[in-house]
């Protein structure tokens, strides 16, 4: 008989009843949904042995195999193609891009042919695509950026960005269950700090995809974010509240595409003015299509014109001050919703 080899202290905290990291959330949601499917593996770079870049599939191999945590060439294009063909004989794979950024290599096989599968009669091809994202941790221009709108356009994917260690769980659980290709974004900057840190419910549980969520209730204005900047605007939200006496309330959309609308429109008709705050820089972010559908949806019930605070048109600098300049801050999204506030 196989030796079943124990489940490792680090992806036991949450039946410990121990507080989890945003990391660690995702890596409890893959190894229970590996436990719970076996169609479920996991492959790319170094994610065997060595346990992942960040460390997020450490301790797999030794108790799902080689077969199961298949470490890959450095070929993004190569082993997205390979988990494509796996997934249409009917396996569920995740897919590791060591740094989101190389996902760019991948972009032909995703968008020219996982997206267009099912339109195509080919079926679905249910696989999930994840890795670190963002900047603000000093990685420079080729491990910090934020490319979900290079595939926000392309139908047939869906594409989630959790801010929270309980909707990074319930949401990569969701991914790879779901029938479709999903693009899974996870943020460096909230990857381990203490102050996401939450304990999770025992049960299983997940987190339905194209559902926003309310960080924080409000009644004078509404800001749209996601991933990192749901923070960043809660702080800003909790300053002016105290400093201006305003209720600001957050949306968290933690699923891009598809974008909750419903959740948006409902929020600015009780609110009367919106703010969009994405990390993504300015051109071409998603702001500019969530004003557009507020336009389409609910003009009637604006006060004042739709803003947006975005990184600047650039890519993201190496240099510490640079990087702060071009980051959206807090600082920002404060002068942005007093000036709303006033309009």
């Amino acid at each position: 008989m196989a030796t079943v080899i124990e489940k490792p202290e680090h992806v036991r905290l949450t039946e410990q009843g121990k507080p989890v990291t945003l990391l660690e959330a995702i890596r409890e949601g893959m190894w229970e949904e590996m436990e719970r499917d076996e169609r479920v593996f996991v492959m790319g770079e170094d994610i065997g042995a060595y346990g992942g870049a960040f460390k997020m599939t450490d301790g797999f191999l030794d108790r799902f195999g080689g077969s199961r945590v298949v470490d890959t060439p450095i070929s993004e294009i190569g082993f997205t193609g390979a988990a494509a063909g796996a997934a249409h004989m009917g396996m569920r794979p995740i897919v590791e891009m060591q740094f989101i950024d190389f996902i760019s290599c991948a972009y032909d096989m995703i968008t020219n042919y996982i997206a267009t599968s099912r339109y195509r009669g080919s079926g679905g091809v249910p696989m999930v695509i994840r890795g670190p994202s963002g900047g603000g941790v000093r990685g420079g221009p080729f491990h910090s950026q934020n490319p979900e709108m290079a595939f926000f356009h392309t139908p047939g994917l869906k594409i989630v960005y959790p801010s929270t260690a309980y909707d990074a769980k319930g949401l990569i659980k969701a991914a790879i269950r779901d029938d479709n290709p999903v693009l899974f974004f996870e943020h460096k900057w909230l990857y381990r700090r203490p102050q996401l840190r939450e304990t999770l419910p025992q049960e299983d549980y997940v987190v339905p995809l194209g559902k926003a969520r309310t960080h924080r209730e409000g009644t004078d204005l509404t800001i749209v974010t996601y991933a990192a900047m749901v923070h960043k605007c809660a702080e800003a939200a909790e300053l002016v509240q105290k400093e201006d006496g305003l209720s600001v309330e957050v949306i968290d959309l933690r699923t891009l595409l598809p974008l909750d609308e419903d959740a948006i429109v409902e929020s600015v008709k009780k609110t009367n003015r919106l703010l969009v705050v994405h990390e993504d820089t300015r051109t071409g972010g998603i702001a500019g299509e969530i004003a557009m559908r507020v336009n389409e949806k609910a003009w009637e019930w604006l006060d004042a014109p739709v803003l947006r605070v975005a990184a600047a048109d650039a890519p993201v600098p190496y240099s510490p001050p640079l990087e702060d300049y071009f980051l959206p801050q807090v600082d920002d999204v404060v002068k942005a919703i007093r000036h709303l506030a006033k309009y």
